[in-house]
């Protein structure tokens, strides 16, 4: 017997093979012996009571991996929301139906069948809704039929099992063959063999059959809560690939993303199970894009000056390197931070849709050049009018009283300048004319290098005096979200030049103009951040101990200990004569690495071998001395510091480190695994794309989010 597709009759034939197998013969699969068709095994004895169930239905998604499609299966929540929403609405329904799967993030339109990313940019992919699966001999997964295909399989099925009729030939409208031998070996052989001729060739393969996804190994993802507690927005650094596998932004917060929800599961089990907590989301922030992109032309620009050797590592050091150089261009740091800024924005606004009822706080993550961009704009971001934040300063000697000139000659007399007080005044410059002026206009008018530059610093603080905290007044007054001066609405930022002089707090980057966040974030962590360089390069020796960010609690620095790009911080809040190593990120199974423990060992059985044997020579030294006789052994005490290492002492002594993270400690280093340790150099570059896979990272996120609820430990 052929059974070929479905259709009227076919669907006749069997509801009255059905009804009148279900009155006068058993339900019972009775099959002795198989036919041998290349090296298919004689199938055992076999009576097995074989009741008809309809097939269990899930839903997948393609996702593009490495230019194949790979069928990935939602959620058994999501799956079953999509499941809910197709058996309301039918095979026939018009209207477009959206269902949003993957904690909002993306929507699916049952009628298109397609998935659709909320937050970013990505090409919509294909929805299945699957029950029957097949697989080649060299594949290693399953992949899903077409839901017609499926239909016709899953109706050739049910015959089979109601009349207990098998290894019977069902063809199929591409013209390949099905043989269902018995429920659990199922084959399907290529149109070019009907005949089943014995080859080896791969073409002529058959393909293994499954029915259902119970009987086919895939890991199905766990669904993610409905609730956000806490909202994360991650800023990459230089180039469009964030790790070592070259993948983009949104791939690596993925990965982030799932590690983080595995870390609640595991160390905030029982905060979970009383719905204390739910699930922290992150989202991703692209400005490569944009900024090299058609807006900008940079990348035109730059091909057209590249030479033609060593193409392949030009391209490379042009899409990473190059971003450094454009962050301190006058021309495109601007196009930078206003990306990031709008950016953010714009993801935090469409978020809000989103969730309505989302209450929780906001932070932000900054990976390399990232995280300078955030600081930068957290630096520079304004308070209401209570607010008074503290500045960075380069010394302790910076004249703070700029703001309390009036006019032009207080200026000048006030800085021992009032000798170029003609010179402006035959210019007709004033103080408002004077905020006009770039330092080439002074130059030209015939001020020296050194008066210049005293009194461009001083207009730019007496600038900021003045519309600083006025306009952060008046953008409360007028606006509710906290002077943001763009829309919501996602704009392509436009590059501007502007001129290189000492910002407003001092530290010596670019002049621009810094766009306002919609929200005042919780916490910065900076991964694998120059933060420090960059500040150092700019001029800043030290940060002032009581500084903050002006809208932003706190504030992390986390670093692998053999990433080249990483700098720390806390040496330029401390004193110069205090050194203090950076605090040990505990791995996330509850203890130091074995390599680590063991090395901290023998550090420590050398000190103590070495402090035993100082004392001997000490001792043996000091015998024939009256003045051990008259001081007798106290003379010695002060070498019993010894057996104290100098940096638990010192980390014991300085416990505030100023105010960026409200006095606690501001480094964080990971824990190096044991292949790492054997060569530093050789891990270098892998030790600055790291952190989007670290557990240990997400779990430090995750306790400054959740701060005092109870943690317990992944071995217990």
């Amino acid at each position: 017997m052929h059974l070929l597709g479905t259709g009227p009759l076919v669907n006749n034939t069997v509801r009255f093979a059905l009804s009148v197998r279900s009155q006068f013969c058993p339900k019972r699969v009775s099959v002795r012996g198989a036919d041998h068709w290349r090296g298919i095994p004689d199938v055992l004895s076999m009576n097995v009571v074989e009741p008809y169930e309809p097939v269990q239905h899930h839903w997948f998604y393609n996702q593009q991996v490495d230019s194949k499609d790979s069928w990935q299966p939602f959620s058994r929540e999501d799956s079953q929301r999509l499941e809910d929403a197709y058996s309301r609405v039918g095979k026939c329904e018009k209207d477009e139906v959206v269902v949003a799967t993957d904690g909002r993030r993306y929507d699916v339109r049952l009628r298109e069948r397609k998935r659709y990313s909320v937050y970013w940019e990505q090409k919509p992919a294909e929805v299945k809704r699957c029950s029957w699966f097949h697989k080649d001999s060299k594949d290693m997964t399953y992949t899903p039929y077409s839901e017609e295909l499926s239909d016709i399989l899953e109706d050739a099925y049910m015959i089979a099992v109601t009349l207990d009729e098998w290894k019977q030939n069902l063809e199929l409208p591409t013209g390949e063959t099905v043989i269902l031998h018995n429920p659990k070996l199922m084959m399907q052989y290529p149109s070019s063999c009907k005949d089943f001729p014995a080859s080896t060739n791969e073409r002529t393969q058959p393909r293994t059959l499954k029915r259902g996804i119970e009987n086919i190994p895939v890991e199905i993802p766990e669904g993610e809560p409905e609730i956000v507690d806490h909202l994360v927005f991650m800023v990459h650094g230089i180039g469009p690939a964030c790790d070592i596998r070259f993948r983009g932004i949104v791939q690596c917060v993925n990965e982030f993303r799932i590690a983080s929800n595995s870390l609640i599961k595991s160390h905030f089990r029982q905060s979970e199970d009383l719905c204390i907590i739910r699930r922290v989301d992150y989202l991703p922030v692209n400005w490569h894009k944009v900024l090299h992109g058609e807006s900008t032309g940079v990348d035109k620009d730059i091909e057209r000056i590249t030479l033609p050797s060593i193409s392949r590592l030009r391209q490379f050091s042009n899409d990473t390197v190059l971003d450094l150089f454009f962050y301190n261009s006058a021309t495109y740091c601007q196009t930078m931070v206003d990306t990031v800024a709008s950016e953010i924005n714009r993801l935090h606004s469409l978020f809000l849709q989103r969730h309505p009822h989302f209450t929780g706080h906001v932070s932000l993550v900054g990976h390399g050049l990232g995280s300078l961009i955030l600081f930068d704009l957290l630096t520079n971001q304004e308070t209401d009018a209570d607010g008074k934040p503290h500045e960075l300063h380069e010394d302790a000697h910076v004249d703070t009283g700029c703001s309390s000139y009036e006019s032009l000659e207080e200026v000048l007399k006030g800085h021992g300048l009032e000798e170029h007080l003609s010179v402006l005044h035959s210019e007709q410059v004033d103080m408002e004319s004077l905020m006009l002026c770039s330092e080439k206009d002074l130059k030209d008018v015939g001020i020296p290098l050194g008066p210049r530059k005293k009194i461009m610093n001083c207009v730019k603080k007496w600038k900021h005096s003045r519309t600083g905290s006025g306009h952060a007044a008046q953008n409360e007054t007028h606006s509710p979200s906290l002077g943001m001066r763009n829309t919501y609405e996602h704009q392509t930022p436009t590059t501007s030049a502007v001129d290189y002089q000492h910002s407003y707090v001092g530290i010596g980057q670019v002049s621009i103009d810094y766009p306002q966040l919609a929200f005042h974030p919780q916490a910065l962590f900076a991964m694998g951040s120059p933060i420090g360089m960059f500040l150092t390069v700019r001029g800043l020796k030290r940060i002032d101990s009581n500084y903050s960010f002006p809208t932003c609690k706190s504030f992390y620095n986390i670093f692998h200990p053999f990433d080249p790009v990483a700098y720390r911080i806390e040496p330029m809040i401390l004193p110069q004569d205090v050194d203090l190593p950076p605090m040990l990120i505990p791995h996330h199974k509850g203890r130091k690495r074995m390599h680590l423990e063991l090395k901290e060992g023998l550090t420590r059985v050398s000190s103590d071998l070495l402090g035993s044997l100082r004392m001997v020579w000490q001792s043996i030294s000091q015998v024939p001395s009256p003045a051990l006789a008259e001081g007798g052994i106290s003379s010695m005490t002060p070498t019993d510091e010894v057996e104290v290492p100098p940096m638990e002492q010192k980390e014991r002594n300085f416990t505030k480190v100023g105010m960026l993270n409200r006095g606690r400690r501001i480094d964080f280093v990971l824990q190096e695994t044991p292949i790492e340790s054997f060569n530093e150099y050789l891990f270098a570059i892998q030790s600055h794309l790291c952190y989007w896979e670290s557990e240990d990272t997400a779990l430090l996120v995750l306790r400054e989010i959740y701060g005092n609820i109870p943690m317990r430990n992944a071995l217990s």
